[in-house]
This record gives C-alpha cells, structure tokens and sequence, in this order.
C-alpha cells in the first residue's frame, strides 16, 4: 500500500471494476431471499445535489450491508421526465436561440428534449459512479420508457373505466409564466403583503348600495353575483333585487348562501365563479354563469372590457385608479395574506377556471388510510412522519392530473372529430384518422406514484422481477416529498397491486448550510457534492452525510467535519497499513487464533465481537448516526490508539508464536472491521480489504461480521479496561506537572487484593511500555510516599513519586477537585437508589448496577481525601 492515502487515486477505476464484476446485480437465485430498493428517480433536470447524495448514500449502504448479509438485492436505478421542469429547461435553451417550441412544433420540440435528457442522464450516472452506488444498471427505467409508458396507460383506463378519473370543468391553479394546471402541492404559499379593496356595489333600484371587498380586484369583471348569508337580517330585504357591476354595467343578483360569513367584513361578498373555487362551489348551487376575464398567459380577454390585453397587475392598478375615480372604491386596507406561488416558475398562481383530467380520490385515499390499521402497514421512520402522511390523506382533494406540456405522457384520451365523443383507452381507436387525441400530457407524479411496481414489469403480473422483487422492503426520501410522492405510490400501490408498495419508509431531513440556513442558488450558498468528493473523496463525503444525523432531521453541511473525517479515513489507512508491512506474508487459510493470546488480543476480539452486535442492531433500526459513533470509537480509539500499539510490543519482540498470533488477530480484525465499514466507505475498504490476506473477488460480496462467541472474553475486557485506566492516569499525571513520556519516572501501583495484584504482573510489559517507568513497583501492601501525585483507578491506587517536580499546594488543589468530583457521583447515584420510584419500578439488574457504582465512587472518594489529608499534613 503506497504511504499517503489519496482518495482520488484509490478511488479511480474502482467503480468501473465493481460493474464489470457485476456485484451489483441482482441475480434471482431462490437459495436467497429478496431485498428491493427502487431509487427515488432524480429529475433530467440538472446535475445531483447535496440532497440526492445522501439520500443515495443512505440506499447504498442498505443495500451493501444487505447483500453482505446475504440478500439477493436489487437496488434499481431510474431518472424521471420531470413534465414541467425538464420542458421550462428546454424552452429556456431555445429562447437562448432565439427559437420557441412553436416554431419546432410537438414533434421536434419534444426530440430536444429527448437529447437534453441523453446528456443529463449522462451527467447522472457519472455522480452516481463518483458516489460509488451499487445500482443494477440492467435493470434502469425512466418514466416515459414503453414499459412504463403501459404501465400508465393501464392506470388511466383503468381508474377512468372504475368512474375514478373524470374530465370536468373546475377551478384549477393555473401557472401563467408556464400556462399550465397545478396540483394543489405544487404551489407553494408566501405571505404576501396586499389590500383590501373595499368597494360599494349600487343596487339597480338606486335605492342604495351593498359593500363587499376583495384582495383582486380585476376579478370584479368577471362577477356574477353578491352573496349573503340567508339569516343575516341587515340583508334579508335584498335577497331577489340586482346590483350594477361597476365599470361594465352587468346586472347581478344578490343572493343567500350558507356559506357566506355574516360576521366578517361587511357579510357581503362578491361571487366570481369562474376565478375562484369556493365561488365555484357557490355558482353551482345559484346556477350562476361562469365568466373567464383572463387568458392563459395572465393577460386580461374579451371579457375584461376595456383592460383587453393588459397584464393581470397592470389592470389591478387601473381598475383601482378608475373605481376610486367613480367613487365605488372607498377605501384600501393593508392585508398581509397567503399567495400561492408555483412551485416549478414562481409565477403568482392564478385560481382558474379550465377543463381537467381529475382523479377522484377519497376511495383511494380511503383505502390507503386503512391500510395504517393493518399490520402489513407502511412504516414511517421516525414514526411521527406517518401522521404527516394522514393528515394529507384525510384532508384529500380531488387530483388535476392534466398538464398543458408537450413532454410527458399523453392522455390516452380521443375526442371523435365530428361527435365529440369521448374514447378512452390503451390503444388509439380502429379509425383513428377520425379521432384527435387528448393534447395534453399527465402530471410527472401520475408517473412517478407507479414507481415501485412499473419499474418490475407492471401490468405484466407473471413478469419475474415484479413476483420476485415487489413490495420493495424500503423507501428513502426526504420529509419534504411524503405528500408529493410518498402517498400517491402507497394508494396507487393498494389500488392496482392490494399490497403495500414498500415496508419502511426511512425519511431524512433537508441538507442546510453551516449557518442553518437552507441552501439555494439565490442565496449563494449551494454546494456541489462532486467538488467535495474532487477534495475529500467520496468516502469522506458519504461517512458525513450519513452518520451526521438521526433520521427525520435536518443536517447541516460543514466542511470542517468533512475534513476530520478524511483524517479518520487516513487513520485507518495508516493503521492498516502498518498491520500489513508486519503481515509478513501471511496467507488467508494460515490465519490461526487458537494460540496462546494476550490480554490486548482477547480484549480487541471482544471489542469486535461487541461493535459487531451494536453495528448490526443499530443498522437495522436506521441509526446509522450512532452506527458512526460506535464505528469510530472502535476503529479511533480502540483499534489504533489502543491495540496497535500495544500489538507492537510482540511484533517487535523475539516469540515467533506470539508473533504469528497478533499477526492473525491483526488480519482477523481488520478484516472484519473492513466489512463492517465497507456501507459507508466502500472505496477504501475494498483497497485495503484487498491489500489483506482475504477470501473472494471483492468485500461487496463479502459474508457481513458475526459475532463469534468464542472470542468474547469479559474477563480480559475487564483486565486491559484496568491497564489503560493506569496508563490514561499515569499520562495524566506527567500532563499536569509537565514531564514528558521520554523521562523515566518511578511508578508504585497499590493492588487492593491479590487478584488484581496478579493482573497487573501478568500484563506489567504493557505498563513498562506506555508509562516509561525507570522503577515499577506493584504491591498489596505499601506505605504511602511522601511527596508523591496519585490517581485512583478502580482496584488500584497510583503513586508517582516527583520529588521535586511537584508543587504540593497544587496537587491538593488538583485532589480538592478530584475529591469533588466524586463528590458529585456519590451524592447522583444515592439520590437515585433513595428515590423509592426507581429502585421499585427499574429492573432489579440495572439498580443492582446502580448500587456497585455507589460502592466503587464511594471508595474513591475515601481514598482522595485520605490522600488530600496525608500531603495536607506533610
């Protein structure tokens, strides 16, 4: 292995490899059992974000550790259209060119988009190649491949045949910068500051006039009616009569309606049913005529009358200009009120009037709500997300799923030429030359919700993937999609497969800047994940994004850490490394640990055995945060700060046969650490994997650690904790009075029995090592030195003699403090074991534990003041 670890270089070529072995493919053997993630399909839209790396780092180490564990895993790969999006993209490109869609027409409009896609997707699979993810390319989809494309055309005729999709006349949200229908979560709502308009309507019998007020007033043109509530008795002599409408001179009726507020403003209200969904509602029901006073680009029509052609806000300030001149408008009230915004152009969203393709969903979203009661249900981890996903459910609307794009999955809908008959189906009619199918296209999430089963061969229900791969056993996405996305995969996968599309749903937060704002292009402060990976490498990268939170919560983005990762990266690197020059050729099959060990040995193997089980337990339960904590302070603190080191005592000594067994718990070790880290950093656990004795083409593949019984040994655990309690004390010592590890010092260890006393015999090489004592003195029965600095370890007290090196005014000092200390561990424990609360209710093994810690802190405390007492004396 080269000296310096270099991630770009290790990194290089590696992926390529792993895909020529094809150890990413799933491969139908029936010896092993299933395990299906589908990739949250990323837009052609762009390149992958900060988001789309850990959200795909999450999926690979799932799927790593699962084929590790021996799963038969397909992690499928796939890009969606992204309708509204990728066309805006596009259209954008050619304005750049001075061309529009118009000029290509659908046909060549649509055939850019097809190459915009061919090099995005491109740019994809790069990212996802830097990121190292272990995708099954033969099996990649994108939402409007053929098969996909059936899938959807099975849907649709499917739900509209059930009387579940159904084309009407309703107010929609209508983008006009992209002049097209939104679904109600494509908006985003803003708090906007706006006015009240406040304006008198005169009654056509000139007997006086009714107030209402609007928040738009170049909506007034298209009034149909003022409305009251039927008990308010300030109007009950005006119901029947007419009113003028200003500016046009239409007369319109006042009518009552339950839903009118009495108590609110003026209990008037102005009904515009063709520019607003509860006067739609309120239309219906008077049968009021519906009047469209906008185009679709946002300009005023027709029917707005002398503001023809202006934009919808120009006309808002004419009209106010021309109504305060005709003295109807009397007053204006700030307002600061909630304006939905369009998620995909930032255009105001217009409330429309338009013809739709709707899915009726409350049978849908019925079904999908009992599911929850089930215990086949989905699981949302954390849990709490699972009310977010009711809540939507259990306030549905209707879905608008006609988009007016060119890119995306036409209706299969024709209108007859001549009838106007509707034919809707799979395949376009026999005589189709008498038809016109249906110009517009499906909203990219009809696609999308069909993800997890179209992608295995849907509607073909013998089609081997989808029998053998469906349900998927996970979903990881973000919180911010569960309305978007998750829920419509849940009800489309109950209504057109009766199961449950995925068994958990792992939701992780949004990525935020270090400052915790979120990242966004207008605010500067995005990051690229590739130039982190060009810096730090994709290891470091990904043991980041994936370790740094819990699940559900945000995290935020810091180089800083970033960096100390990468030196953990080269911690292990290094330690490896120097495992591997004192191999000294060892071979696989010559790995042999039934030797006589060390206490470092047996306590590193039970160290192993005890991250083994954490690792796992943690790994099934979705905390890889804490998975990251306790693989770090084993591979950090144990396994190199602790093992290595002391491993060097018998590499570098003259016993061939202590030698060959540290060689095999080195290599035993290693490589089990490797596996265990191998989800999270796959580069350069498969580099150093390779460089050690090791059986089979690659760690991908390799069988995931499980724990070996016969190498725990809580006694030797037990005996090396007490050996770095000295060491880290002895250490502390020299800190404090500022002598160095070089100057030898005397060291005098009080064993409180026999037992330990043979313990710190036994291991005394390891103390002469890390102490660097010029005398070691062990003993059960000692007389306290004079002028000496102690530690108290639990079965040992310590005496360092530094005659003079210390200042004993300081070290009762430093024992005032130590005695505090445990002081305060005396006085926590006992308070516990009084409060009668706990000692009844807790386990009787965890107060018994309790108890022990007040014994052992009791103890220390007695002999830091005996000791504070004795040099108080001197």
């Amino acid at each position: 292995m080269p000296t310096k670890y270099e991630p770009q270089r290790i990194e290089k070529g590696r992926y390529q490899w792993w895909l020529d072995g094809k150890f990413f493919e799933a491969n139908n053997d029936p010896n092993k059992k299933p395990y299906t993630i589908v990739i949250p399909p990323p837009n052609v839209t762009g390149r992958l974000h900060l988001g789309h790396a850990w959200d795909t780092a999450l999926q690979d180490i799932l799927t790593r550790m699962k084929r590790m564990q021996g799963y038969d895993v397909l992690w499928l790969p796939g890009m969606d259209h992204a309708g509204i999006a990728t066309q805006a993209r596009v259209e954008e490109k050619l304005r750049e060119e001075g061309i529009s869609r118009y000029d290509l027409g659908r046909e060549k409009f649509v055939e850019e988009i097809w190459k915009w896609k061919a090099e995005y997707a491109d740019f994809i699979r790069q990212q996802w190649s830097k990121l190292g993810l272990g995708l099954d390319y033969s099996r990649e989809r994108f939402t409007l491949d053929e098969g996909l494309s059936k899938a959807v055309r099975e849907v649709f005729v499917t739900l509209y045949n059930k009387k579940l999709i159904y084309r009407g006349e309703y107010i929609i949200n209508w983008d006009p910068a992209t002049k097209t229908a939104l679904s109600d979560i494509e908006v985003i709502h803003k708090d906007v500051q706006g006015a009240f308009y406040h304006m008198r309507y005169p009654l056509a019998d000139g007997s006086g006039a009714i107030e209402v007020a609007t928040t738009r007033p170049e909506t007034m043109l298209g009034d149909t009616a003022v409305a009251v509530h039927p008990d308010d008795e300030r109007y009950q002599h005006l119901i029947g009569k007419t009113v003028i409408l200003p500016i046009i001179g239409r007369e319109i009726p006042i009518v009552a309606d339950d839903y009118v507020d009495q108590d609110f403003g003026s209990g008037a209200v102005k009904i515009t049913p063709a520019h607003d969904p509860n006067d739609f509602e309120i239309g219906n029901r008077h049968n009021l005529e519906r009047i469209l006073v906008m185009n679709e680009d946002g300009t005023m029509n027709e029917n707005a009358n002398k503001y023809q052609g202006m934009d919808r806000f120009e006309c808002r300030k004419q009209i106010v200009k021309d109504l305060q001149e005709q003295g109807v408008l009397f007053q204006i009230e700030d307002h600061m009120h909630s304006v939905g915004h369009s998620e995909r152009s930032g255009a105001v969203v217009e409330p429309y009037l338009s013809t739709q393709w709707f899915v009726s969903m409350q049978p849908l979203a019925d079904q999908a709500i009992d599911l929850q009661k089930q215990e086949e249900k989905v699981n949302f981890i954390p849990d709490r997300f699972e009310k977010t996903y009711l809540h939507w459910m259990e306030n549905i609307h209707d879905w608008c799923i006609s988009r007016q794009l060119w890119w995306g999955h036409r209706i299969p809908a024709w209108y007859h030429k001549e009838t106007g008959e509707v034919y809707v189906g799979n395949v376009a009619p026999a005589d189709e030359e008498n038809w016109e199918q249906d110009n517009d296209v499906l909203d990219t999430w009809f696609s999308s919700a069909l993800w997890p089963f179209s992608t295995m061969g849907w509607p073909d229900l013998d089609a081997g993937d989808f029998q053998r791969y469906y349900p998927n056993n996970a979903l990881v996405t973000g919180y911010d999609i569960i309305s978007f996305w998750v829920s419509r995969m849940i009800f489309q996968g109950i209504e057109f497969t009766g199961k449950r599309p995925f068994q958990d749903v792992l939701i992780h937060g949004l990525i935020r800047a270090e400052d915790g704002r979120k990242m966004s292009k207008s605010l500067g402060n995005g990051i690229d994940p590739m130039d982190v990976i060009d810096q730090y490498g994709a290891d470091s990268l990904r043991y980041f994004l994936t370790t740094g939170s819990s699940p559900g919560q945000d995290l935020r983005f810091s180089m800083e850490k970033i960096e100390s990762i990468w030196n953990f990266a080269n911690k292990i690197w290094n330690a490896s490394r120097f495992a591997l020059l004192n191999m000294d050729g060892l071979e696989y099959n010559e790995i042999d640990l039934s030797g006589e060990k060390s206490v470092a040995d047996k306590w590193i193997l039970t160290r192993l055995n005890n991250t083994i089980d954490t690792v796992t337990k943690l790994a099934d339960k979705y905390e890889f945060g804490e998975v990251g904590r306790a693989l770090y302070n084993f591979i950090w603190d144990e396994l190199c700060d602790w093992y290595i080191e002391m491993a060097k005592l018998p590499l570098y000594g003259e016993d061939e046969a202590a030698k060959k067994t540290t060689r095999s718990v080195l290599a035993y070790v290693l490589d089990n650490t490797m596996r265990l880290i191998h989800p999270f950093m796959p580069f350069i656990s498969e580099e150093i994997w390779q460089n050690l004795p090791h059986e089979g083409e690659s760690i991908t593949v390799a069988a995931w650690p499980t724990v070996n019984e016969q190498f725990t040994d809580e006694q030797a655990a037990s005996e090396m904790k007490l050996l770095m309690d000295i060491i880290r004390s002895v250490r502390n010592i020299r800190a404090e009075v500022n002598t160095p590890m070089s100057k030898q010092i005397k060291l005098m260890l009080k064993a409180k029995d026999s037992e330990i006393f043979t313990v710190l015999e036994k291991n005394k090489q390891f103390i002469e090592k890390f102490c660097n004592p010029e005398e070691l003195i062990i003993s059960t029965d000692m007389k306290t030195p004079e002028k000496s600095m102690t530690a108290v370890v639990t079965g040992v007290e310590l005496f360092l003699p530094l005659a003079g090196l210390i200042n004993i005014d300081e070290e009762i000092k430093r024992l005032e403090k130590e005695w505090d200390k445990w002081n305060k561990e005396v006085e926590r424990v006992q308070k516990k074991l009084s409060n009668e609360k706990f000692t009844s209710k807790a386990p009787q093994a965890v107060v018994e534990e309790e108890r022990v810690k007040e014994k052992d802190y009791v103890e220390k405390r007695s002999i830091v003041e005996e000791r504070m007492n004795e040099l108080k004396n001197i």
